[in-house]
């Protein structure tokens, strides 16, 4: 029998062939389309991210679904705020989250790199030119632009007694963020808390010592850094001493209060005698609990848990300074800093467990009762806090995260200390190498090798747009500068000085940061090139 056109194709029982499971609710989209959208996907957000990019990059402000506001120019921030609906959206976002984990900073320019070179690849396709040839010559490309990078690097000091080349590559991170007022402090403050902190020998640094506490009320400038440990708590009463000298430290996770008789048994207490034994027994064992502390040697006890008021009385009769509801990770970097050990209960207490600090003290802020308990002086100095002032919730929070960033920049430079010049100094340099490299090519790998040098463009246009040049006029002219003049540091004059030389406005970046980004770029590209259909239900 002949089949009819619209049977169904069936198997050898007869049952209809089915080969995905309901696909008249589908929606598919195949081909080149399916990649069309995907480039319009991330040009979108690119384009969002854009104008954030550099020292005169605007803010953004995300309202999260329960109201709360942050404002921030941070990209990982602002990606990981976004509500963003999109499967291509989201790795754009994964995208900027990795250069945060790998470097942290940087993070606005990856994904205006991954925007321009998806855009470039738009017009590759509509030439012919088969997705995957277009992704393998971006790969080859950006190995030529990172080998470039190479070239253009300069070794670059680093060491404890010459702090001013580090400070000037954070304040290079630090100049697109809120904290740009008092620039130069923040970025000695971010260098200061890293040197001291890093093992230089190891080239590696240590971030689970620095902690960055914010408090708001002062001024920005008020931004200090301690060299010990601060913790957001006071003594637990208000007539213990508050400056300590010469501490001996009891750092405790066990209750410390009178034994409460913790029974599921009903307690008979019949007679006012008897609840007058329970009561001296309670107290007794206390007592017995402060004599351990005391004979060990301490002379300020840190608890982990809580303690009611009748403890706090006798511990302040028996002059043993305490602090309560300290939480896990400050109570380790005490620890790490005074060099005591944690003691989980009374009996393993002993002096050698002890830890030591020159001073704790408490630090009252303004006029309300804002305390806070500074322990400095400590056994290992490595362990530093910053402590960040600012007008209002939103000023400190962004402050630390742009303190972050210049933190991870120091330590990246510690981990591998070349650089090259910022401002997009670099990236107009590598877009004349891959320029360059097109013309030695004869097969079709030199299309996406030009597109890739205009996509590199888009670093230094979105810096000179934002700073409010003519884009295209200042990037002709520092291309040709750098051609002419056979010279790397030639980058977009951002503050308007009339110079374009970024190496006398010390704009430096990290070596390691700038391959980072383009290599990530690079490999989001690729993927999203190789993604030809796309499936889903249709109510999406």
């Amino acid at each position: 029998m002949m089949s009819l056109p619209g049977t169904f194709a069936c198997d050898e029982y007869g049952r209809p062939f089915i080969v995905l499971r309901d696909q008249e609710n589908q929606k598919r989209l195949t081909g080149n389309e399916a990649i069309k959208s995907h480039i319009l996907a991330a040009k979108q957000i690119a384009s969002i991210i854009r104008s954030s990019l550099g020292p005169k990059g605007l803010d953004k402000m995300m309202v999260s679904g329960d109201g709360e506001v942050t404002v921030t120019n941070d990209g990982a921030t602002i990606m990981k705020l976004m509500d963003v609906d999109h499967e291509i959206g989201k790795l754009m976002v994964q995208l900027s989250q990795s250069q945060d984990d790998e470097i942290g900073d940087g993070t606005t320019g990856v994904v205006v790199l991954a925007g321009a070179l998806l855009e470039q690849a738009e017009s590759l396709l509509d030439r012919g030119i088969h997705p995957i040839r277009i992704a393998d010559g971006f790969e080859l490309a950006a190995q030529c632009a990172v080998k470039h990078l190479d070239t253009i690097a300069h070794p670059f000091p680093v060491s404890r007694d010459n702090k001013e080349p580090l400070i000037r590559v954070a304040m290079t991170t630090l100049g697109s963020k809120i904290v740009n007022k008092c620039h130069r402090q923040m970025a000695e403050i971010a260098v200061d808390a890293v040197l001291t902190v890093a093992d230089l020998e190891k080239k590696d640094v240590n971030f689970e010592l620095i902690k960055l506490e914010c408090k708001v009320g002062g001024r920005m400038e008020d931004t200090c850094l301690v060299k010990g440990v601060v913790v957001d708590k006071t003594m637990s009463h208000s007539q213990m001493p508050t400056v300590l000298k010469d501490v001996k430290l009891a750092i405790l996770t066990c209750p410390f209060e009178p034994p409460k008789p913790k029974t599921k048994h009903k307690l008979d207490v019949t007679s006012a005698d008897d609840y007058r034994k329970l009561r001296e027994y309670e107290q007794e064992k206390f007592l017995q609990m402060v004599k351990q502390v005391k004979d060990a040697g301490a002379t300020l006890a840190i608890c982990q848990w809580g303690f009611d008021d009748e403890a706090n009385h006798l511990l302040l009769q028996q002059q043993l300074p305490a602090v309560r509801w300290v939480g896990g990770p400050e109570i380790e970097l005490i620890a790490i800093a005074t060099g005591g050990r944690i003691v989980p209960r009374f009996e393993e207490l002993s002096s050698d467990k002890l830890g030591t600090a020159g001073v704790v003290r408490e630090l009252s802020f303004g006029t309300t009762k804002d305390k806070m308990l500074v322990i400095e002086d400590c056994l290992n100095t490595r362990a530093v806090t910053v402590l960040i002032r600012g007008g209002n919730q939103m000023v400190t929070a962004e402050a630390k995260r742009s303190i972050h960033d210049a933190l991870c920049v120091v330590r990246s430079l510690i981990r591998d200390s070349r650089i090259v010049y910022g401002g997009g100094a670099a990236e107009i340099s590598c877009s004349l190498a891959v320029a360059r490299e097109a013309d030695q090519l004869s097969t079709l790998e030199q299309y996406a090798f030009r597109a890739f040098s205009v996509a590199l463009e888009s670093i230094p246009l979105a810096l000179a747009e934002n700073s409010g040049l003519s884009p295209i006029e200042t990037l002709s002219e520092l291309k040709a500068r750098q051609g002419t003049e056979n010279s790397s540091t030639f980058g977009v004059d951002c503050m308007l000085t009339g110079n374009s030389d970024m190496k006398e406005h010390h704009v430096i970046e990290s070596l390691h940061s700038k391959k980072q980004q383009i290599v990530l770029a690079t490999q989001l590209v690729k993927m999203i090139l190789k993604i030809d259909d796309v499936r889903t239900p249709a109510d999406h």
